[in-house]
């Protein structure tokens, strides 16, 4: 079991980091939350990680916090959760609002996620209210973006490998941009904000 990593980073496409650990290049996949936090390339960056072992694949996912690693590891738990559908829910809306949607049997607001259907939903709310922790830390908070076609474009990507559907990330995108836009990774949380949050 590969508990935690520490290197830098040598590239970054959300969902895909690869961290250089001694001359060894780790490839993990991270959520949104924890991408955001990621330093800039060339920086030295430490990620909590969980190993996943299938039949026809090796995967390593990365958090920047424990407690979210912690979330995640409860999530493919869940009978017809695995590992990509629990890193979009995470990807999709922070801890505490993940909390605040079980506690309050809001199925309505889980089933924006990413993958998640009804009975999904369903399963989420009473498999997870006594496993998730109500006092998880909130993810850094969001900045204002900036709208510029590359940005846009590496947006729309970020969101299909998290599970939603070309035209749907392209309706998610064009319908949170701002003139005032700075970042791609702003303009993500915007996009899946605004589908969990109306």
């Amino acid at each position: 079991m590969i508990g935690q990593i520490t290197g830098k980073v040598v590239s970054k496409i959300a969902p895909d980091v690869l961290v250089d650990v001694g001359g060894i290049g780790y490839e993990v996949l991270v959520s949104l939350s924890t991408f955001f936090e990621l330093p800039k390339i060339g920086v030295t960056t430490t990620l909590h990680t969980h190993f996943v072992v299938r039949d026809d694949a090796q995967l390593l996912f990365g958090f920047s916090a424990i407690e979210e690693r912690s979330l995640f590891r409860s999530l493919i738990k869940v009978n017809g959760v695995g590992p990509k559908m629990a890193l979009g829910i995470l990807s999709g809306m922070s801890a505490p609002d993940f909390s605040n949607a079980v506690h309050n049997n809001d199925i309505t607001t889980l089933v924006k996620l990413p993958g998640v259907g009804k009975k999904t939903a369903e399963r989420l709310v009473v498999e997870m209210r006594d496993r998730i922790d109500k006092h998880m830390s909130e993810p850094m908070a969001s900045n204002l973006i900036q709208k510029v076609p590359d940005i846009q474009s590496e947006a729309e990507s970020a969101l299909i490998a998290l599970g939603y559907k070309p035209q749907d990330a392209t309706k998610m995108v064009s319908r949170v941009q701002d003139p005032q836009a700075v970042s791609a990774e702003q303009l993500i949380r915007l996009a899946l904000k605004s589908m969990v949050v109306k």
